[in-house]
């Protein structure tokens, strides 16, 4: 159907292709964006048919704002290795994950500009070659696919393969912000208290299930519908670190309650799986304690390094 669309929109580009291909966009980018982080984390073909991934992964996905190469390099070769920590390039401790200047001035303004340059410094420090090698090679063909297509339908090139990208990575980072805007400086290295757990969400239904993001740290290549199982084998674990479930809230939302510093709202999905028996104004509290910004003394001071 988004090749269809897009073929559409290249041969008859007017308001009703245009409207018709970015509504299929979004409505299915949260899937396809969690099918292509589920395969990057447990591989789709054995590793000698692995050309096989290259049409959904790579093709498929410059459609969906992702160039080839760029998503894995930077959430396999990196995010999860760091966990939010000060290496991680998406980490959220410095930042007050309730300020809407940090979010966009800070967090996502540097990954737009500078994104690829710091990823691809942290790749070669670490003498991540290989992937260092498959993100340069998509970035290229990336940016090779747009300049020639802009001769053949300039406008519909802008929306296809240009708007895709800066709406994608956009959400992308806004989830990822979501995902981590809650962490106890006393140990920022817990996935219980540096990630968080949504339960009950169309979005887990829609997205295989990705709100269960603490059980996605813990085991990164957990499959995705073994995640309500390890919430309830292991809900003791989780309060005794006090960790943060909501209920049918999704990162885009609790994102933009964060940005609009309305806390009372995310207290009311707030989910109690302990005997402490918080008020509203506690449990406010606590998220707010959460999203402060973490200082390099409490990391020291917390064994973080």
């Amino acid at each position: 159907v988004m090749l269809a669309l897009a073929a559409w929109l290249y041969i008859y580009f007017n308001v009703f292709s245009a409207v018709a291909f970015f509504g299929w966009y979004v409505f299915q980018l949260g899937p396809y964006t969690l099918m292509l982080h589920n395969v990057c984390h447990r591989r789709y073909f054995k590793s000698e048919v692995a050309w096989l991934e290259w049409p959904f992964i790579a093709f498929l996905g410059m459609f969906f704002g992702h160039s080839p190469g760029a998503y894995f390099a930077h959430h396999i070769g990196m995010h999860h290795p760091e966990n939010n920590m000060d290496d991680d390039l998406s980490s959220t401790l410095h930042l007050q994950r309730d300020s809407a200047l940090d979010f966009f001035y800070h967090y996502l303004g540097r990954f737009l500009t500078l994104g690829k340059i710091d990823l691809g410094s942290y790749l070669s420090d670490r003498n991540r070659d290989k992937l260092l090698k498959r993100m340069r090679r998509g970035t290229a063909i990336w940016f090779a696919v747009v300049v020639v297509l802009l001769f053949v339908n300039w406008k519909a090139t802008l929306l296809v393969f240009v708007a895709t990208l800066l709406v994608t990575r956009t959400a992308m980072m806004s989830g990822n912000w979501a995902q981590h805007a809650f962490v106890d400086a006393s140990d920022p290295n817990n996935c219980y208290l540096n990630s968080i757990t949504c339960i009950n969400s169309t979005y887990n239904r829609r997205c295989f299930n990705d709100g269960y993001h603490i059980s996605h740290h813990w085991k990164p290549a957990r499959h995705w519908t073994e995640h309500p199982k390890e919430l309830k084998d292991n809900i003791e674990a989780y309060a005794e670190a006090d960790a943060i479930i909501f209920r049918k809230l999704d990162y885009f939302a609790i994102w933009v309650f964060l940005m609009l510093k309305r806390y009372d709202k995310l207290a009311d999905h707030y989910v109690t799986i302990d005997e402490r028996q918080r008020s509203k104004e506690e449990i406010i509290e606590l998220l707010k304690d959460r999203t402060r910004r973490i200082e390099q003394p409490e990391l020291v001071a917390a064994g973080a390094f």
